[in-house]
């Protein structure tokens, strides 16, 4: 089964053909980042407009000289109202016009699935660390089609704080990878803050991005690579301990990490170090926003007969679980 997959949830036009939710036929992306980060950020309306001029050539260049399809994917939440929409009335359409069944997909089960697209296939139960910039959040996954949600972040994700820790330091946007050129070197050491919220899996981090600003006021004479490896390391230190603790409470076999934080060197090693259980990351061009993991997604949701009704609208608050 050849399933096409659209994801145009924030400031990416993606566009991808996966066969049988395990092969990448293709897999094209194009990014705005240059254009947002003029602006310290993603700015909706501009995001929506790019993905308008970006679509039809991003589509025509992921479909080549692929086979027949089975069935179009879209993301439908979720993301920013302006770019869901502009995604989804182009699935419909093609959909309409191939007469192909349409599906509907949640972009927070789409970053799990980017870990069909390796090599290895996960073993369920799983705890899921979904982690970018719009999201953080802990997940069981117990088959497919069955996610209960154990913990979400109660304020910011953590590739939010990463984008304002970013700012605060004048290092640019985005602010992940900003942090981490940063952060190389530096001693990890001093005392930030960390949020546990004991007796829950949920997290925050709000309060280290406050924690920040003392560190940063005259008289504190820190270098940038200290204070950026010490914020990294204190994000990094939550979501591992938190994650650890929610997949050894809920029985899970493994752990899977996805999202744009996911390709984080220092939370790939960390993970590694502590965690008793397997831990498994896609690729970093599959950690970030992309419609592979979309169709992946699809193709199981499209085994378990679970499709979505042509009044099928957009779901900018869309949970998971």
């Amino acid at each position: 089964m050849y399933i096409l997959g659209i994801d145009t949830s924030c400031d990416e036009t993606a566009v991808a053909v996966v066969a049988d939710g395990r092969y990448i036929l293709s897999n094209v992306v194009a990014s705005q980042i240059d254009i947002h980060a003029r602006y310290g950020g993603v700015i909706p309306e501009v995001a929506s407009r790019q993905h308008l001029l970006a679509l039809l050539p991003v589509l025509k260049e992921a479909l080549g000289s692929s086979p027949q399809l089975s069935g179009v994917t879209v993301t439908f939440g979720p993301g920013l109202p302006g770019a869901l929409l502009v995604g989804l009335n182009l699935a419909k359409s093609l959909a309409l016009a191939y007469n192909l069944p349409l599906l509907g997909i949640n972009h927070l089960e789409g970053h799990i699935y980017a870990h069909w697209l390796e090599a290895r296939e996960p073993s369920l139960p799983a705890l899921c660390l979904v982690v970018s910039g719009g999201h953080t959040e802990l997940v069981l996954m117990k088959d497919h089609g069955h996610f209960i949600s154990l913990g979400r972040t109660r304020d910011d994700a953590a590739g939010e704080a990463f984008d304002k820790a970013a700012r605060l330091l004048d290092l640019g946007y985005p602010g992940g990878p900003a942090i981490e050129r940063a952060a190389q070197g530096g001693d990890p050491t001093l005392p930030l803050p960390r949020a546990w919220l004991k007796g829950s899996h949920d997290l925050s981090f709000s309060g280290l991005k406050t924690g920040l600003m003392p560190v940063l006021q005259k008289g504190n004479h820190h270098a940038v690579a200290d204070v950026a490896a010490s914020f990294e390391m204190a994000v990094v230190d939550v979501l591992v301990t938190k994650t650890i603790d929610a997949a050894l409470s809920s029985g899970a076999q493994q752990i899977l990490v996805s999202g744009g934080v996911a390709a984080n060197k220092r939370l790939r090693a960390t993970f590694a170090q502590r965690s008793p259980l397997p831990v498994f990351f896609p690729s970093p061009s599959l950690c970030t926003d992309n419609a592979a993991m979309v169709a992946a997604c699809g193709y199981f949701r499209l085994s378990l007969n679970q499709g979505q009704d042509w009044d099928m609208d957009i779901a900018p608050n869309l949970k998971i679980g």
